[in-house]
């Protein structure tokens, strides 16, 4: 336990970049390949050291998920179809609790080797093996798998623990950005899952299915070239993509990243915020949004929030928690910091056409797009603080105040924090925001050293509620200096209502899809998170998604609808398939 405690601290994360920063990385020669074979992703304002080991909160590898780890299955956010990948099918019984994957055949590792049910079931009992529930993904199939077997090469028997209609969906179909990933067993054999790095080119590592391997890895590019013996191609599951190398760089921030597209340095931009889109297609008119008109943009599954750690006072007391979401007002958030293309978030969900029913029902616990600045004041006051002298309020000597964290490089989250910090500011609160470099502000949430953060951490439920629901149950909660499990109630919220809430969610975990039980538990657990105000809703996410027509075409857009746009999600492999050379 402490040689893991030691891997995944913040301190050894911390030396670890400065050692990838200072101490050089040998770059294999790279053959040359003309500018019109490859395609270019802005990629961040910088890399972590590549960690290829997708289990540890480490990780890192830029493209890995879209070119070399190849899903089983990809749910389809246009057609709501979970597509087939090296997965066939997987079916349940009729109460839920045993599932059965069946795998395509003739699927080869990149040196080979078969891909095959032996594969699945290592992979997965790695995970069940996993005593101290800190490897990325662990805490859910020890939650639900009793027992998995492998039939025959290409079948796998999952026996659960409870029944669980949303399992295929949930961990094996890319519902949002990446799924379990399955390991090649002749290689990861007699590793250790908590170190070993799983990097040496020389060695093929990291070893994938798909049809790109990595052939450069530096501090400023990760480089992937085609694979022409892809197993995919030789059984006629898909082409070869046209591509013959991608590459993810360093792009810095979003004026750095505008000016590399404006010159075609760049096809896949990454998230431009409205300016910045409309000042770049004035200088290239070949990059394409979307949506062609006003506001261009996609609707992502993640809303933005205004999350408060519960294990600092006086933010434990849902009074002062709810005061906050009452002072802000979100409307002014979507003029300033989203210039008008988005819109106030009315609970923590997601606004599809799938979650429809599950919002609507809770009408009455909606937030408030207005601010109600009278009755915040109030209920802070009601809590004992007075205003002061300074203008800000105080109580036992000490000035009421907050501090909102935010992720440098997100131009969007840093313009939310500004203004919900001249919102607070105005009621009586010292607030005050600071960006911080992004590996330090996944950190900090983590292991709890912040105040309040704006994030994305109600994510996961797209068509149904449970997913973001169960992300905030009891099991999930970690004391400050111990890491919090995939972000899952980083707030750190505890107590008896959480007990409820969580038997609640855990009931609706079992029951059906759209099974009419569902909506009572939904309206009892939420009408508890919303009195508890465990977290604050603010608005919807809408991504400005541009992509570059100079040399490639085929990108997703409404109109070409036949993929969802992320192209930071493992469904990016269905896109790479799609483009075709544009001269």
């Amino acid at each position: 336990m402490q040689k893991i405690q030691k891997l995944i601290s913040p301190q050894w994360i911390s030396a670890l970049i400065w050692f990838w920063l200072l101490v050089p990385v040998p770059v294999i020669a790279l053959k040359p390949v003309d500018r019109t074979n490859i395609v270019i992703f802005g990629a961040g304002p910088d890399f972590a050291p590549p960690v290829f080991n997708w289990m540890v909160p480490s990780f890192s590898g830029p493209g890995m998920g879209q070119s070399v780890w190849e899903p089983l299955f990809i749910l389809n956010y246009e057609t709501g179809r979970i597509e087939p990948w090296l997965g066939l099918s997987f079916t349940s019984n009729h109460s839920l609790d045993v599932w059965m994957l069946k795998l395509r055949p003739s699927v080869k590792w990149a040196d080979g080797e078969d891909y095959d049910a032996e594969d699945v079931v290592f992979t997965i009992e790695t995970l069940l093996s996993d005593k101290t529930q800190t490897l990325i993904e662990v805490a859910s199939m020890q939650h639900w798998v009793d027992d998995v077997e492998l039939i025959d090469n290409l079948t796998v028997r999952f026996k659960l623990k409870h029944p669980n209609p949303r399992f295929q969906l949930d961990y094996f179909s890319v519902r949002v950005a990446p799924s379990v990933i399955i390991l090649p067993q002749h290689i990861w054999q007699g590793k250790d899952p908590f170190t070993f790095e799983n990097f040496n080119l020389q060695q093929g590592w990291p070893l994938g299915t798909g049809p790109y391997r990595l052939v450069q890895a530096t501090g400023r590019e990760f480089t992937y070239d085609r694979r022409d013996d892809w197993w995919g191609a030789e059984v006629g599951f898909e082409d070869l993509p046209q591509p013959k190398r991608l590459r993810w760089i360093v792009t810095g921030a979003e004026e750095s990243r505008s000016m590399m597209a404006a010159s075609d340095e760049l096809d896949v931009i990454g998230s431009l915020t409205l300016g910045a889109f409309d000042a770049v297609r004035s200088m290239n008119p070949n990059l394409v949004a979307w949506k062609e008109q006003m506001p261009y943009v996609w609707l992502d599954p993640c809303p933005r929030q205004l999350s408060l750690n519960h294990q600092v006072k006086p933010w434990d007391q849902p009074e002062m928690r709810r005061a906050i979401s009452l002072i802000i007002d979100r409307q002014q958030i979507v003029r300033i910091a989203y210039e008008g293309t988005s819109w106030p978030s009315k609970s923590i969900f997601v606004e599809y056409e799938g979650m429809k029913l599950y919002i609507d029902a809770i009408q009455e616990l909606w937030v408030p797009s207005k601010s109600d600045v009278a009755s915040g004041k109030k209920m802070i006051e009601s809590q004992g603080w007075e205003p002061g002298n300074n203008k800000f309020y105080q109580k036992e000597g000490r000035v009421l105040s907050l501090n909102i964290q935010t992720h440098a490089a997100d131009i969007k989250l840093r313009r939310v924090a500004a203004v919900v910090v001249e919102q607070l500011r105005a009621a009586g609160i010292d607030a005050s925001t600071r960006p911080i470099e992004g590996s330090t502000w996944s950190q900090n949430k983590a292991f709890g050293n912040f105040e309040a953060v704006v994030d994305w951490d109600a994510c996961g439920s797209v068509n149904e509620p449970w997913v973001s629901m169960n992300r905030f149950t009891h099991q999930y909660y970690r004391p400050i200096n111990e890491r919090s499990i995939s972000n899952n109630n980083f707030v750190r919220w505890k107590g008896e209502k959480n007990d409820k809430y969580s038997q609640l969610v855990a009931e609706i975990g079992v029951l059906p899809l759209r099974d009419p039980k569902i909506i009572p538990r939904f309206r009892e657990a939420m009408q508890i998170f919303m009195t508890e105000q465990v977290v604050i809703p603010l608005n919807q996410a809408i991504m400005l998604i541009p992509f570059n027509n100079t040399y490639w075409t085929g990108w997703p857009t409404e109109k070409n609808n036949y993929i969802h746009p992320p192209m930071w999600w493992m469904s990016g492999h269905r896109v790479i398939h799609q483009l075709k050379k544009a001269r």
